[in-house]
């Protein structure tokens, strides 16, 4: 079946604009960092949660203390490039959509 550029296959399920937005943005910087031919020591990680948080995104519904740990340690890695500030900042906006992050209970924790 042939598309149009910009056409999407519709199917029965809504997709949350949210999520949507996340896989944009990674997507984006993940695009910037490839161009970015300056090679620094953590880019490997960068590049690793960059794949994890678009893993996590097209999983549906991510758990949003997840994406927060994931893009501490982008932000982390990539804290110094200032070529790759705007993308980082879109991804930090996109994660931010999903709300504020709530750590997993320990069985016995302040909850129980």
């Amino acid at each position: 079946m042939l598309r149009s550029v910009g056409q999407r296959r519709v199917t029965g399920e809504a997709v949350d604009p949210r999520v949507a937005g996340l896989r944009s943005a990674v997507a984006r910087l993940r695009r910037e960092l490839a161009g970015h031919r300056v090679e620094f020591a953590d880019r490997g990680i960068a590049e690793d949660e960059l794949a994890a948080l678009d893993a996590m995104a097209a999983g549906g519904a991510p758990e949003v203390w997840r994406l927060r740990r994931s893009l501490l340690l982008v932000a982390g890695s990539l804290g110094s490039v200032s070529a790759l500030s705007e993308g980082l900042a879109g991804v930090r906006h996109a994660v931010e959509l999903f709300g504020p992050s709530l750590p997993p209970q320990r069985p016995g924790g302040p909850s129980s």
